[in-house]
């Protein structure tokens, strides 16, 4: 029989866990704002003014990293979606970087981004007016949890959640059940999205925050696209939010929700679960039907109360300022 020394099966044990260890740490890389690449500063938000026939139009843009060098970008007529824009017409353009120039051309207009402005043309080349990059902060963020609170997450420890695990800068990771459950509750919470440029759809840093174990709203890098359940904010196949409020990747982002639980007498569901949702403090869903727990919730509906369950669907997304107030 082939034998292998003891030393030769510890120093191949030790190999398969530096290989695993080092690529926890690449993976978690990926939403630390101190590793990123040169194409992080010219992603994000954009706004001011362009001129338009009779005066100067608010507008803003959205532009979203790719990976090596190239973008799409979408501009939102009367500014950025929350500021300005609710719904209406977008307009959308690729664009890539060259010699530390990114540009973006379509048949109706151009822009130059270069050292944090973006430099607007129309297609005879007129210029139209310049936006400048900006960082949006939501009004709920750092929200301090009322009296009376569940505190979930603080910072201090990761004990409040099933499989709690926490970063050295404390913050939590995604994965964790809270070991409370709750009925009727109003929940705050702050979510970070990694910033994985090369990925696409629901590959983008996807996460959940599932209300009960049961009605999940999608936590993912939808910045820059369209409404869709599946996207961030959405109610996951139960509906899309009013307007997408979805931030840049890296950026902090608070949802604050509240939950009504559904009904049941004698075991039948008599009035279903209802979810009004608040996207880095606008308004997203109001008092929304939430009729059926949604894909890859922990356990089917029920009267029972149920705990806040934070997906990991394999992107490492961060967590911080957890709490809970409970309602009758």
């Amino acid at each position: 029989m082939f034998r292998v020394p003891l030393r030769g099966l510890m120093l191949a044990a030790l190999c398969v866990w530096a290989s695993s260890a080092c690529a926890g740490d690449k993976k978690d890389d990926l939403n630390d704002p101190t590793k990123v690449d040169a194409d992080f500063a010219v992603q994000g938000e954009y706004a001011g003014e362009l001129a338009q026939e009779g005066g100067k139009q608010k507008t803003g843009v959205q532009v979203i990293a790719r990976g090596g060098g190239k973008f799409h970008a979408v501009l939102f007529p009367g500014g950025l979606p929350g500021d300005g824009w609710e719904k209406g017409p977008r307009e959308e353009a690729d664009g890539q970087t060259q010699e530390g120039v990114t540009a973006f051309t379509t048949p109706k207009w151009t822009a130059k981004i270069k050292d944090g402005g973006m430099t607007v043309a129309d297609a005879a080349g007129k210029e139209l007016g310049q936006l400048k990059r900006v960082i949006r902060e939501s009004p709920t963020f750092g929200a301090k949890p009322p009296e009376g609170a569940v505190v979930l997450f603080d910072g201090t420890t990761a004990e409040n959640f099933q499989n709690g695990r926490m970063t050295a800068d404390k913050l939590l990771k995604e994965g964790v059940t809270s070991k409370q459950k709750f009925q009727n509750h109003t929940v705050h919470l702050e979510f970070r999205l990694a910033y994985m440029p090369t990925a696409s759809g629901q590959g983008r840093s996807n996460s959940g925050c599932y209300l009960q174990g049961r009605y999940e709203v999608q936590i993912l890098d939808s910045f820059g696209l369209p409404l869709k359940d599946n996207e961030c904010g959405g109610i996951y196949s139960v509906g899309a939010p009013r307007i997408e409020m979805c931030f840049p990747p890296l950026s902090w982002q608070t949802y604050d929700i509240d939950f009504t639980a559904a009904v049941y007498e004698g075991g039948k569901k008599v009035k279903s679960a209802r979810v009004t949702v608040r996207h880095n403090g606008v308004l997203i869903h109001e008092d929304r039907e939430a009729d059926h727990s949604t894909t890859a919730s922990q356990q089917g509906e029920g009267a029972s109360a149920g705990p806040l369950y934070l997906q990991d669907h394999g992107n490492p997304v961060r967590f911080r300022n957890i709490w809970v107030v409970e309602r009758k």
